[in-house]
């Protein structure tokens, strides 16, 4: 089918934007590429120190035959996540050996859990770590010792940081290796029922905590339809993984083969074959147009709203959230995964998983089926899932229908026409909201807000039994510039509770909420943020204010708002402790949520 014209227009306009910053980019691309990896450059006593710890692989290094492999992991033991890759670089360079190739661990980046650090101090760092992140790739792959590279990354931030990195040097190929979901364990919408009865104060923290742990219990990413595990399913529509890879849960058979067929296939791609295929070559605005496709029809997390828009300008491609608003309104949604439904992404994956839903899209005219990705020319490679028999690793045709209609519906009969994700407009200024897990009845509600100036004092309030009739929860001096735009994703069970008691409830925010936010409207990520003096910053408890998801508008009701001064907030706690002190310059330095949140210019 043709494409669908909303996504031509949306793609040109994208083009057009980037016209200047992108050819820039890519004649950078072309000189990196025209140099070559250094290591035959290299001084006798350079080329020595980067193979000294090769061991067996010294001689094929030295006489520069043979491909160079660049391993960048995220591996630590502390996240369920990236515990499987201890295992991957052993299984990456036996792989390469097998194809005459070498792989070295090029460098770690660090890796932090954002459900550990849910409201407590670590979480100001979590949106800067994904800049962190980009940096530490960069030095790994700075020796230029490279042809390809693999990178070892799923969660939050660390697949967008990894990504960032991986265009800075976008003249190399790169694979990106998943681990994969933890198996099942509670269902999450048992731990949503227990959290909120917790907040309640139904029960203790005795029961809490089994829950928690029932939920959580193994390696692999946790099995909700957060941000990490939307990461996943970007780098399939993008053309970075594997077809097939992303849902495949950790050590089994399939995920290593699947591992190896990852190094191999990096090294393949290569300046030293006949199938060059970079990054910057992959990584277009068509593939971004195609992740903004995957995020609306899967109902993923809002976090990706700003690390696209950061990735793609890494690459020169300008994003604007109206970008992701108008493939919104014709893409539909054809996942329901918790929080947006009951199933875990193991039951999503058990009924069809990406490849019925890449199918789907690319039958409706609904993805640019034309793009280069590391299985070939062509997003049809991806309407496939893997397999391991007697003969090693295949790929066999994808199922074309869905194996449970109350997880996966056909893109002609989806769950809901619009992919969910809202642009908000108006007076109060521009912000966005994930809409597909909120019920028609509680998209607009204008009422009188409660002003917090942080996340604690919502709790108190809840505590005291001040959060009563219907009401706004603005929490401000959230953003990137005032404290490194922490989620707020510990307010959902509280927020929720008053929800259920039937008062009409939503949130406003310059900050962010978790990509597990759900049912309680949250209009997230409000530029401009209190700190540069928004709109936000003037508003005082009971005024009213209206958030409208069905028209896409935010704005105040209240007259002489935008007379008043804007309030100020007592930011010193946010510098010191838990290492805040060593991100002031982050918080001088990061630009607008709207422009990605990031330190960087490109």
């Amino acid at each position: 089918m043709d494409l669908h014209p909303k996504l031509a227009e949306v793609t040109d306009r994208i083009r057009t934007r980037s016209a200047q910053s992108r050819a820039a980019y890519l004649d950078r691309m072309a000189q990196a590429r025209d140099s070559g990896p250094a290591r035959a450059h290299l001084s006798c006593s350079g080329q020595a120190h980067a193979y000294a710890g090769a061991g067996d692989d010294q001689q094929a290094l030295a006489t520069g035959k043979a491909g160079n492999l660049a391993i960048v992991t995220a591996y630590n033991d502390m996240l369920s996540a990236h515990q499987p890759f201890e295992r991957f670089p052993a299984l990456i360079r036996d792989a390469a050996r097998s194809v005459g190739g070498t792989a070295q661990v090029a460098g770690g980046v660090p890796a932090m859990c954002d459900g550990v650090t849910q409201g407590a101090a670590g979480m100001e760092l979590s949106l800067f770590s994904r800049d962190v992140i980009a940096m530490a790739a960069a030095i790994a792959l700075s020796h230029n010792t490279y042809d390809a590279a693999v990178f070892l990354g799923v969660c939050d931030k660390i697949v967008p940081g990894l990504v960032i990195a991986a265009q800075s040097f976008g003249h190399l190929p790169a694979v990106f290796l998943p681990a994969g979901p933890m198996e099942s364990g509670l269902a999450n919408d048992e731990k949503a029922k227990v959290r909120q009865k917790f907040a309640a104060g139904e029960v203790g923290r005795d029961v809490l905590m089994a829950a928690e742990m029932a939920a959580y219990h193994g390696p692999g990413t946790c099995t909700f339809y957060g941000t990490a595990n939307t990461n996943q399913m970007l780098m399939e529509f993008m053309g970075l993984h594997l077809p097939g890879s992303s849902f495949v849960t950790p050590n089994t058979g399939l995920r290593d083969a699947l591992t190896a067929a990852g190094a191999r296939r990096a090294l393949s791609l290569s300046a030293l074959g006949n199938a060059y295929t970079p990054v910057c070559d992959i990584l277009d605005e068509r593939a971004f147009v195609n992740g903004i496709v995957g995020l609306n029809a899967t109902g993923g997390s809002t976090n990706l709203l700003i690390h696209l828009i950061a990735m793609a300008a890494a690459g020169g491609i300008r994003l604007d959230w109206e970008d992701f608003a108008d493939i919104s309104e014709v893409v539909p949604l054809m996942a329901r995964v918790y929080p947006n439904g009951l199933a875990d992404v193991n039951h999503f994956h058990a009924a069809g998983g990406l490849a019925y839903v890449i199918g789907g899209l690319l039958d409706a005219g609904l993805l640019h089926p034309d793009t280069r990705t590391v299985a070939g020319t062509g997003l049809a490679h991806y309407v496939a899932e893997p397999k391991l028999g007697p003969d090693g690793l295949r790929w066999e045709a994808g199922p074309r229908e869905s194996h449970n209609d109350r997880i996966l519906r056909p893109a002609n009969d989806p769950f809901q026409p619009t992919g969910g994700l809202k642009r908000l407009t108006g007076n109060l200024g521009t912000a966005v909201i994930k809409v597909s897990a909120v019920a028609p009845e509680h998209r607009v509600v204008e009422a009188p807000v409660r002003v917090f100036h942080d996340q604690e004092a919502v709790k108190a309030a809840f505590r005291a039994g001040e959060l009563t009739g219907d009401l706004v929860a603005v929490v401000r001096f959230q953003g990137p510039k005032a404290n490194g735009m922490p989620e707020l994703h510990s307010l959902t069970p509280i927020l929720s509770v008053l929800q259920e008691r039937g008062q009409k409830v939503a949130l406003v925010t310059d900050g962010r909420m978790s990509g597990a936010s759900g049912k309680v409207p949250a209009a997230i990520h409000v530029c401009p943020e209190a700190l540069d003096g928004g709109p936000i910053a003037r508003l005082r408890d009971g005024d009213l204010l209206r958030v409208d998801a069905e028209r896409g508008r935010i704005e105040i009701l209240t007259e002489g708002v935008m007379n008043r001064d804007p309030a100020t907030c007592d930011l010193s706690g946010n510098d010191r402790g838990c290492g805040r002190d060593l991100f002031t310059g982050f918080r001088q330095a990061v630009g607008a949520a709207d422009a990605g949140a990031t330190v960087f210019r490109f």
